[in-house]
């Protein structure tokens, strides 16, 4: 994250000067996606906010875990890119679209976003564009292959995924993990690989013959002992420390 932090200085100089004024904002959003990976989200908030970013905005709603701001602003900004045929942004806009509707658990939002992202990068080819969110969007594939969408293209997606993990897998001897003030229980360990995998508290309750209430009290649990604030900052704190 230092290094790539160093480079987008070095491009925000560059594009500062008069004949790339016009990539300022395009550098600014991924300066948005590295403060936010760097859990800076002060930071992140304001710089999308100079530049009127809508998709950073978002981002930074989502990693805030606003979801109702986020979804608002991605519905209006994906009607705006439709009508004017701007099909690159109604991509993206489809891709983080998908993301927040998972979040908030709406499936079958999640699925009719991501449905209609896949469509329009098969069209192109596009991989990373999903491979780039991580986890999360793992969960929605993984959901989309359940209902049978788009099985060709969903593979080629999923095998990249399969194959980023294993680039960034590191040795065990290697692994730093660090230590959490309060551990995780066996039972509180197994609910998060459960909802890592992407399933609901209600599905969960069902697997391990546990009342509702119960998960979502472990869940509560488990949220306070990562600092996190929802699942999809639950998972990724748990990756961070080496717990999944």
């Amino acid at each position: 994250l230092d290094g790539c932090a160093k480079i987008l200085e070095q491009v925000d100089r560059s594009a500062h000067q008069p004949s790339f004024a016009h990539r300022l904002p395009e550098v600014a959003a991924e300066r948005v996606r590295l403060l936010l990976h760097k859990r800076d989200l002060l930071a992140a908030e304001k710089l999308a906010n100079l530049y009127q970013l809508h998709l950073s905005q978002a981002r930074v709603y989502l990693a805030q875990g606003n979801i109702a701001p986020a979804q608002a602003l991605l519905e209006g900004y994906l009607q705006q890119v439709e009508a004017k045929g701007w099909q690159a942004e109604r991509l993206k806009a489809l891709v983080l679209l998908a993301l927040v509707y998972h979040a908030n658990n709406n499936k079958d939002g999640a699925m009719q976003a991501l449905g209609k992202a896949l469509a329009l990068a098969e069209l192109g080819g596009f991989i990373r564009i999903f491979v780039d969110e991580g986890p999360p969007m793992m969960q929605c594939l993984a959901d989309a292959a359940v209902l049978g969408i788009m099985p060709d293209y969903l593979g080629k997606i999923r095998s990249a995924f399969d194959a980023e993990h294993r680039k960034m897998e590191v040795p065990s001897h290697r692994l730093h993990v660090a230590t959490l003030i309060e551990p995780l229980s066996q039972r509180e360990l197994e609910i998060l690989r459960l909802v890592a995998q992407g399933l609901s508290n209600r599905e969960i309750s069902e697997r391990l013959f546990l009342a509702l209430i119960t998960v979502k009290v472990h869940n509560q649990k488990i949220f306070g002992k990562l600092q996190a604030r929802n699942r999809t900052e639950a998972v990724a704190r748990a990756r961070e420390l080496g717990l999944l």
